[in-house]
């Protein structure tokens, strides 16, 4: 990271993050500090409680205890879409999108809430450039100007999922959280949207959960490593990889499987 980053306030940071259902505890302590502009995959086995950190860091879930700062302010406690408009956005494992829209209208949608017009259906769309402009950016950017006019039910899967990852940006959130976004893709799909992923976030921060190590050491400056809710390691994935502690908990031989195939 560069110098100017290391001046600014960490872009999220959890501080003994804690969270119970009942009298189960999911999350068990975390603390984490993600600088502005990192690429992190957060990766563990089922049930270690990575949703749940997702949901408690979007709001969707509050915290047993412990604090959630965005950008140096606190948001634990806050509505998703509060959170939100402090800019930072989420994409979910299930498609996200208004499947009776075309492509364009999905991308205009989210636009016109970033710039403010909310509710004035009396204004003419067509009529709204600034809006008009941002979403033909947001269609090239994806590498879906050519199916603007399509209807998203009739995109493919991979297409459907590039979409909602530009209705996630269109606000120009700077802390993005992307659930899962390449599980049922094939290999060549996947690899082309690693690429997408990379570009749409160019400059952002980004937060990943991804089961896929491929994906995982192809993309992230760091990895999180959650074992029963607990950060059993947080580091680049060269160390990542070498951890014992890791290995032992959860990579094991996907780490051989992904250095032999070439990630």
């Amino acid at each position: 990271m560069s110098g100017a980053t290391n001046m600014t306030q960490p872009a999220l940071e959890l501080k003994d993050l804690r969270k119970s259902f009942g009298k189960t505890e999911i999350i068990r302590g975390v603390d984490l500090v993600v600088q502005p502009g990192e690429r992190v995959a957060v990766i563990g086995p089922n049930g270690a409680g990575k949703s749940t950190l997702f949901n408690l860091i979007s709001g969707r879930f509050g915290p047993t205890s412990g604090e959630v700062l965005l950008h140096g302010k606190r948001i634990d406690g806050m509505k998703p879409y509060e959170i939100n408009r402090m800019g930072l956005a989420r994409s979910f494992q299930i498609t996200n999108i208004f499947p009776k829209l075309s492509v364009f209208e999905n991308l205009r949608c989210a636009v016109l809430w970033s710039l403010g017009y909310r509710y004035t259906f009396f204004k003419f769309l067509a009529d709204l450039e600034d809006a008009n402009d941002r979403t033909e950016e947001l269609l090239e950017m994806i590498r879906l100007d050519k199916k603007r006019d399509v209807l998203a039910t009739n995109l493919t899967y991979a297409e459907q999922r590039a979409l909602e990852i530009g209705v996630t940006i269109a606000g120009g959130a700077s802390v993005i959280l992307l659930d899962e976004p390449t599980a049922g893709m094939s290999k060549s799909e996947t690899t082309r949207f690693i690429k997408l992923i990379r570009e749409v976030t160019e400059g952002k921060t980004l937060l990943t959960v991804e089961h896929d190590m491929g994906v995982v050491f192809g993309l992230a400056d760091k990895i999180a490593v959650v074992v029963y809710g607990e950060l059993l390691a947080f580091d680049t994935p060269e160390a990542v990889r070498a951890n014992a502690r890791v290995q032992e908990a959860y990579l094991g031989s996907t780490v051989a499987d992904s250095q032999a195939g070439g990630h």
